[in-house]
């Protein structure tokens, strides 16, 4: 309580003393935007949208994308090891665990997301990689379909058609013997372009067991083809990651690794071994008024994990591929005395999911079980975004997809690691869901805009989330029903050329969630009761002078479950468990950021980020009867002086040492236990940056 009164008085201080200094001269130059398919102004879209430059991006003591992006209104971040944000989730309006499958996450609008739990491969997208970065809150479902629940962040490379030719080297050294160093080199003439960069990183890390091996290439070319363009997109990345597990703690029996060995892993021997590449191509040409796209895109990954739980040892050797075809097209034209830009399009992809199991990685040559699972989905959009006046836009949009799934699983009872192993049986079923979304934005005058908006959003499956045991312990494909969302938005801006505010309100109520229950022995995951998310959104930024600029950020999330029984078992906590009106774990319910930036000269810049975040349930504890995470503040410093050949910066992270975690699990089966995943204290770093042109 003390914590979320605090927050209110510092907010209220905050939007106190900016609000009366404002100056009534808008800005009217537009925010350009490619998450919704085409160019676009953000101004005119019906959402809260923020678009990171490079320039924001340097000025910022964030190492990694997640780190950068929890410094935005309405984004929370988890991470595990605080190691180049190798196990990191990020949360856009509080969905918990399952936040990785609910918030698309794009690649020059290509999904990141994967078709299994791993999660986005952050470290392979390196922040001097990127050109800008779009956040678009709570849409995105009608254009980019499946997992935009919650928004799109659309991460937008470097182009290769920026003139001249340019070379860069970036170095950094840090706590915790932690190395990193980019090469990047671009060329380009009137009519080709191309990039190229190589990555890569090592670090021991905070904990014990935790080294980190990391190496990307990526190439980009562009060809400008008169009104068009026709671009080509390389990328490899690969990441060798040892895993230390969760400290347990157990008050009742006076266990508390947290405490006593906070840097210490129960784990010794578990490993993460990750080979991605991507290959996309996408041709563009405008026709007078139309303009027509075609992406196509391939994406593979290797994926060999190493387990040892509850004394029994566990191998995986899986790997994913998926195609993707997406033609689309926009026309601009008049009808009805009003100016139409119509959008229509078809995605297509395919997933090829591949898993093989053993005990050891020696015996994977004759694996106990050999999964697969395969999922087409088919879907086609239309929106029309209908200027009913010059200050005043309707969007419409609509969607329909298809998905279907085959799955099947083979066993080999005379292999090396086979201890009571059986095989699934075979699976397909096809599902079908839709999404629409109605907005209105207008412009009250040069400075004041306000729009609302309604939508459905959906998710389907993944392959990992329906391989799992039946109440008889064998194992099944559980096919879940996809899941759906209604969301309705309304929100307020205010530009000047020195002051914005913005405040947004919003309620996402989710059907049939997709999630794992902890509880009921034999089901794994399941269609969860109704649940509810409901939050206000508050950000100014302002520079009162030229040699300041502030910031802050306040979001306010109450994440519910609106009804609901979890069967629960004879070896779980308890049966018949009641979770209505109980909160959804991982989500805290306030988070606070201010920001400051004092240009001391011209080339030297003294930045600092203060992030609050309020206690929120473990994950497991659905029912909100154990340990909360607890409270934090981190404090983030970055001093940084430009060159002639470059710049060089300080960076200090968690200034003030805080001992803190963003995730830890509670225990299904024994009340008091749960594991926690320690963050690293104060660190610091330096790094350089070499310039040429």
């Amino acid at each position: 309580m003390r914590q979320a009164v605090r927050m209110r008085v510092v907010l209220a201080a905050w939007l106190a003393a900016l609000l009366p200094l404002a100056q009534a001269h808008a800005d009217d130059d537009a925010v350009v935007v490619t998450a919704p398919r085409f160019e676009g102004d953000a101004r005119r879209l019906p959402a809260s949208v923020t678009v990171l430059d490079a320039k924001d991006i340097a000025a910022s003591p964030a190492r990694t994308l997640p780190e950068l992006l929890s410094e935005e209104v309405g984004i929370n971040t988890r991470d595990l090891f605080g190691n180049n944000a190798a196990a990191a989730a990020v949360d856009m309006r509080g969905f918990g665990s399952t936040a990785s499958q609910n918030t698309l996450i794009l690649l020059d609008g290509k999904p990141l997301n994967d078709f299994d739990l791993s999660g986005v491969q952050w470290s392979s997208i390196p922040l001097s990689n990127i050109e800008r970065i779009e956040i678009l809150r709570g849409t995105g479902a009608v254009l980019q379909g499946d997992g935009a629940t919650m928004g799109v962040i659309n991460i937008v490379s470097r182009s290769p058609l920026k003139r001249g030719r340019a070379f860069e080297m970036t170095a950094r050294a840090a706590s915790y013997s932690t190395f990193e160093a980019q090469l990047y080199g671009a060329a380009t003439n009137n009519t080709l372009g191309a990039n190229a960069a190589l990555y890569g990183f090592y670090s021991d890390g905070y904990r014990a067991n935790n080294r980190n091996e990391q190496a990307n290439a990526t190439a980009n070319l562009r060809w400008a083809l008169g009104e068009g363009a026709l671009d080509l997109q390389f990328g490899t990345d690969r990441q060798r990651l040892r895993l230390p597990g969760g400290r347990l703690v157990r008050p009742s029996t006076g266990l508390d690794q947290y405490a006593s060995d906070p840097r210490g892993t129960n784990t010794p021997q578990d490993y993460s071994h990750r080979d991605g590449n991507r290959l996309g191509a996408t041709l563009s040409q405008r026709f007078g008024e139309a303009e027509f796209v075609l992406g196509l895109d391939y994406r593979g990954k290797d994926l060999d994990t190493f387990a040892l739980i509850g004394g029994f040892s566990q191998y995986r050797a899986d790997d994913l591929n998926r195609f993707s075809v997406a033609p689309r097209l926009r026309v601009a034209f008049a009808a009805a005395g009003l100016q139409h830009r119509l959008s229509v399009g078809v995605d297509w992809r395919r997933w090829h999911y591949d898993s093989s199991r053993s005990d050891q990685a020696a015996n994977v040559g004759r694996p106990t079980n050999e999964v697969s699972v395969r999922q087409t989905v088919a879907a086609a959009y239309l929106e029309d975004q209908i200027d009913l006046s010059a200050a005043t836009r309707l969007t419409l949009g609509w969607r329909s997809a298809r998905a279907k799934y085959n799955a099947g699983d083979t066993v080999d009872s005379g292999a090396p690691g086979c201890l009571f192993c059986a095989a699934a049986p075979a699976a397909s079923e096809t599902q079908h869901q839709y999404a629409w979304e109605v907005g209105l934005r207008h412009a009250i005058d040069a400075a004041w805009s306000v729009y609302g908006r309604a939508g459905r959003s959906y998710r389907f499956v993944n392959a990992e989330e329906i391989y799992e045991f039946n109440a008889l312990f064998a194992p099944e494909f559980q096919i879940l029903n996809p899941q759906h969302a209604l969301t309705y938005e309304a929100g307020l801006e205010w530009r000047s050329r020195k002051l914005s505010t913005r405040v947004a309100l919003f309620q996402t109520d989710v059907t049939d969630e997709i999630h794992l229950d902890p509880f009921t022995s034999g089901v794994g995951n399941r269609n969860l009761p109704p649940s509810r998310r409901r939050g206000v959104e508050l950000e100014a930024r302002w520079q009162p002078t030229a040699a300041w600029q502030l910031g802050a950020a306040y979001a306010y999330t109450n994440a519910r479950f609106r009804e609901g029984v979890l069967p629960g078992g004879a070896f779980a906590i308890g049966t018949n468990i009641d979770i209505a009106g109980k909160r959804v774990p991982l989500v805290p319910e306030h988070k606070l950021n201010l920001s400051a930036i004092w240009n001391w000269d011209a080339r030297t810049q003294l930045i600092g980020q203060l992030a609050t975040v309020s206690s929120q349930y473990m994950d497991n504890d659905e029912p909100n009867t154990g340990t909360k995470i607890p409270a934090y503040t981190l404090v983030d410093l970055k001093l940084a002086r430009a060159y002639p050949w470059g710049r060089l910066a300080f960076i200090v992270s968690n200034l003030f040492d805080e001992n803190y975690y963003s995730y830890a699990a509670r225990s299904a089966f024994t009340p008091d236990l749960y594991s926690v995943y320690p963050l690293p204290g104060r660190t610091v770093g330096v790094t350089a940056e070499l310039r040429a042109n």
